[in-house]
C-alpha cells in the first residue's frame, strides 16, 4: 500500500505569483494574437476562394497577417489585431459585392 504520511514540497521556497500573473498575461496575449491572426487568414482565404480575388487575400494572409501578430506579441498591444480582424472583413464585404 501507498505511504500516506506528510506530504514535502523540496523546491518550493516562497510566493511567486508576480512571476504566475506574468506568465498569464503573456498567454492572454498570444492567445489573443493568434487567434486573431487565425481569423485574418481564414478571412483572407475566403476572398481569395469565393471571389476569385487573390489581389486582395494575398496581402491579408502573407503580410498583414503576420506583421501585425508580431507587433502585437512584441508590445504587449490587442488593438492592432482588432483592427486587422476588422480590416479583413471589411475587405471581405467589399470583394463580395
Amino acid at each position: 500500500m501507498a505511504d500516506h504520511g506528510q506530504v514535502e514540497y523540496a523546491t518550493a521556497t516562497g510566493n511567486d505569483l508576480p512571476t504566475h500573473e506574468s506568465t498569464y498575461k503573456n498567454f492572454v496575449l498570444l492567445a489573443f494574437a493568434g487567434s486573431a491572426a487565425v481569423i485574418s487568414i481564414t478571412i483572407g482565404l475566403a476572398i481569395g476562394a469565393t471571389t476569385g480575388n487573390w489581389l486582395v487575400a494575398i496581402p491579408i494572409i502573407f503580410v498583414l497577417a503576420p506583421i501585425v501578430a508580431v507587433h502585437s506579441l512584441a508590445t504587449g498591444a490587442k488593438v492592432p489585431s482588432m483592427v486587422l480582424v476588422v480590416i479583413a472583413l471589411l475587405a471581405l464585404a467589399l470583394s463580395a459585392g
